[in-house]
């Protein structure tokens, strides 16, 4: 089977990139091979509030994967639940649309990422984005990437909001406008009231005969002809098949199996792949480096409101309605992505972009929602924004099938400990503020009286991931890096990256938005490369 372009991973960057590459290149043929089912019928999927039910627990639409044991974190091992399927993580999140300050891109340039600043990427966010609210000068309306705000507020998300103002913070109802400071709601990518997954927007529904969508499939390595990579090996109903690229392979299966996946082919660190019996094709010591993760800590508060998502009997009774108003309208509760309202916000004034971020949950998200509590609440994180510990992806099997070995290092650079204490005292301020104080309740593992001993050995029993990992195979101008500016793999030909891996530094946001842009970018790349070779070949035959 021979395909033209072969794209690895259907999630954000691998689905954005198909189909753009699909309607731009009619006459090529694409094959995106994804290892889990497709979601387009998936119905936890598809309505939002299904995010409670996909994050927990690894399944067929999650990967489900545990980090090494982490030192930061009391020898605990995180958890770190990632998008399986069409859609990838896109059809498992909690669909908070944010693109990161601008700042940050204008770093990655700095660094070395030569056209990645924030006035060179803004036009692929707005090329990928349809929001509702129309098009302007930072929004994008009639793209595929359906971007809404939410059908409907949960009065006690609209509690914290108020609560945050009266702690003195700025009100924002724009964290992708001209200021991203502030509180206020998230917008969410949803299209009338139903989750707008990458796949959803770039793939399915699309009369397009050249592309190939194959699910099920785990890719197992990139084979080469040379220093050229010439297709992949693939695992498939107990089968194992080669697939042939004419033009090139994209990798776009995420912060830890592209690296893993490289490393499976023989392009990584050379004394790990002969430790593992793989033949190395190209020494790059920093595949697998550098692993960027928001590091997150949730305030739980059982309240005795009905109005938040719970397990009670009240809650249980709300459901049957709020089911018929979901499926006759797309209307109601269950078009929540729980994680409804939050903000952008400066543990210190005078700096130039915030450092923290909170995320406000209308349910008690206790252990990634893995722990459950008979009753109601609600659940307020603080995320450290520009982490400075660093950590790694490495291989525990030559075989792409067992999952790779996950350190990120939480916490071991001790000024994300320090700042997140800062963040968990910002926290406290906005919990007693009148809207939310009003309500009672009881913390379920903090309290107000708190020593700040106490609240660090709080924070190392209790924080993990809000699940932004990043920067695995690092694109930079300088030799050591995984990937150029063009996103091309460096030592080989052929092979390209279009993921959340490929990001310099870790942005201060939810790192969808990102990757779809950069899904968007590595699309035109590989049109111009492709108009350039067939002028080069037309050349010749002249």
């Amino acid at each position: 089977m021979q395909y033209d372009y072969i794209i690895v991973g259907g999630g954000s960057g691998g689905a954005s990139l198909a189909g753009r590459l699909a309607a731009r290149c009619p006459e090529a043929s694409i094959a995106i091979v994804e290892a889990g089912p497709h979601t387009e019928r998936n119905l936890l999927v598809n309505m939002p509030v299904g995010v409670a039910a996909l994050v927990p627990r690894r399944m067929k639409n999650n990967y489900g994967y545990e980090t090494g044991p982490q030192a930061g974190l009391a020898g605990r091992r995180g958890y770190q639940p990632r998008g399986r399927g069409f859609g990838g993580s896109s059809a498992i999140n909690a669909m908070i649309y944010t693109r990161g300050h601008p700042l940050d891109y204008d770093e990655w340039a700095q660094l070395g990422c030569t056209g990645w600043s924030f006035a060179d990427v803004l036009p692929y966010f707005l090329r990928a984005e349809d929001n509702s609210r129309g098009a302007s000068a930072l929004h994008g309306a009639g793209g595929p990437l359906g971007v809404s705000d939410l059908c409907e507020r949960n009065p006690v998300a609209e509690r914290f909001v108020r609560a945050a103002l009266a702690a003195g913070f700025r009100p924002n109802d724009d964290f992708n406008g001209p200021d991203q400071e502030g509180v206020g709601f998230y917008q969410v990518t949803q299209r009338g009231g139903e989750r707008c997954t990458v796949a959803r927007a770039y793939l399915y529904g699309q009369a397009r005969p050249n592309l190939h969508l194959i699910a099920d499939a785990i890719v197992l390595r990139v084979t080469f002809d040379g220093a050229r990579a010439s297709g992949i090996e693939v695992a498939r109903g107990g089968q194992i098949e080669r697939l042939g690229a004419r033009a090139e392979v994209i990798l776009a299966a995420g912060a830890f199996n592209t690296p893993q996946l490289l490393m499976c082919s023989g392009v990584g660190p050379a004394d790990q792949l002969r430790a593992h019996g793989i033949a190395v094709q190209h020494d790059a010591p920093e595949v697998g480096r550098n692993l960027i993760d928001h590091i997150d800590f949730t305030y739980n508060k059982r309240v005795h409101t009905s109005e938040t998502i719970g397990y009670s009997l009240r809650g249980i009774a709300k459901m049957v309605p709020g089911l018929a108003r979901y499926f006759g309208a797309r209307r109601g509760m269950f078009t929540s992505n729980v994680a409804e309202a939050g903000g952008f916000i400066k543990s210190q004034p005078g700096l130039d972009r915030p450092d923290l971020q909170l995320h406000f949950c209308t349910a008690l998200v206790d252990d990634h929602s893995r722990k459950l509590h008979w009753g109601h609440g609600y659940s307020l994180h603080v995320c450290v924004l520009r982490p400075h510990s660093r950590g790694s992806v490495t291989l525990a099997s030559a075989d792409a099938r067992v999952a790779p070995v996950i350190d990120p290092r939480f916490l071991s650079d001790a000024r994300d400990m320090d700042l997140l204490v800062e963040g968990a005292r910002i926290g406290r301020r906005i919990l007693e503020a009148g809207p939310l104080a009003e309500l009672g309740g009881r913390e379920l593992y903090t309290h107000p009286g708190q020593s700040e001993a106490e609240l660090r050995a709080t924070i190392a029993a209790r924080a993990d991931t809000i699940y932004h990992p990043v920067s695995t195979c690092r694109m930079g101008g300088d030799a050591q890096s995984v990937v150029d500016t063009q996103l091309r793999v460096r030592g080989v030909s052929g092979l390209r990256i279009a993921d959340a891996s490929v990001m310099p530094t870790l942005i201060g946001g939810n790192t969808n938005a990102p990757t779809v842009m950069i899904g968007e970018r590595a699309a035109d790349f590989i049109v111009e490369a492709r108009r350039t070779r067939d002028a080069s070949s037309a050349s010749v035959v002249a």
